[in-house]
């Protein structure tokens, strides 16, 4: 016996959900269903600034007037610090982590003496100025040395399959370098919470968009360097606003017609491939939101391993 399906929707509670999100959501909703698995929503506020108060609610009241309602209480990131902090210490423990004490001005001059400017709008690709200590500096983040988790494998790149775009491989250390564990804030990192969460969750198969499959490399050098397993991916296509961009908070992204979930959802089964017309209109059942989505629920195709 394999590990039990349990998927999850995590959104961040900057702002509503927009036709983007709901994609996600379904299309996570969608193959936790079909599996006969377990649907959990996770609050992802660790990134606090940013975060609204009360949007959490708004979030979880979208997900329900569409009827997508997760199988046990949200679990929310920022009550979860020492949990994270048990996290660092593990890998500080092994040699995994280092102090940072860089500035992004830091890393772009050091890049830039290298031979190596940074482009506008690119990733900055650390140059490990402190793998080696803090040279009297004092501490203002935690990196993860890639290069040491990356050699517990083998070392090389990371190649992982995702049940959509196929086999994908990154050189997290060119790609990327030792990326942040903790901010200079005080903050925790993203990639530390979502992977720490989705350990604890028991998290089999995750289900999100095409946008997040970047961050993929990364958390999988991160759980293996922890000791946990590695969920089965699936990342969505993305939902492109009228200007070709793709829809997002950042770029003023509306939020979906809660109020019409029927509506909404047809739009986001649309993106992922699944009839919106060809179900017999006249029959009321396919009219009601819980008719929609049992249809939808019986023809989709989890088989996408």
């Amino acid at each position: 016996m394999g590990q039990p399906y349990s998927g999850r929707f995590a959104p961040s509670p900057t702002g509503p959900l927009h036709q983007g999100s709901l994609v996600a959501a379904l299309a996570s909703w969608l193959d936790a269903r079909a599996h006969g698995g377990q649907w959990l929503v996770r609050i992802e506020d660790v990134d606090t600034p940013r975060c609204v108060p009360g949007m959490d609610a708004v979030v979880l009241k979208q997900l329900a007037d569409c009827g997508l309602l997760p199988d046990a209480a949200p679990l929310v990131q920022s009550q979860r610090s020492p949990v994270y902090q048990a996290a660092l210490d593990q890998l500080v423990a092994a040699g995994l982590a280092y102090p940072c004490a860089c500035s992004r001005k830091d890393i772009e001059q050091a890049l830039a003496a290298a031979g190596q400017p940074h482009h506008r709008n690119a990733e900055l690709v650390y140059p490990g100025t402190c793998r080696h200590g803090l040279h009297g500096r004092p501490a203002r983040a935690w990196r993860l040395d890639v290069a040491q988790c990356a050699a517990l494998d083998g070392g090389g790149a990371v190649t992982w399959h995702d049940r959509r775009l196929g086999t994908q491989t990154q050189d997290v250390a060119i790609d990327v370098g030792d990326f942040v564990l903790r901010r200079a804030d005080g903050l925790w990192a993203y990639q530390l919470a979502v992977v720490v969460d989705d350990a604890a969750q028991r998290i089999s198969h995750v289900v999100r968009g095409e946008d997040l499959a970047d961050n993929t490399p990364r958390q999988i050098l991160l759980q293996r360097a922890l000791g946990v397993p590695t969920p089965v991916y699936l990342h969505t296509p993305m939902v492109l606003g009228d200007n070709g961009e793709k829809l997002s908070k950042q770029n003023g992204a509306r939020a979906f017609d809660h109020a019409r979930p029927v509506a909404a959802l047809k739009a986001a089964a649309a993106r992922l491939n699944l009839p919106t017309a060809q179900l017999r209109e006249d029959d009321p059942a396919k009219l009601a939101l819980s008719g929609w989505l049992a249809a939808w629920r019986a023809l989709y195709n989890p088989a996408r391993e």
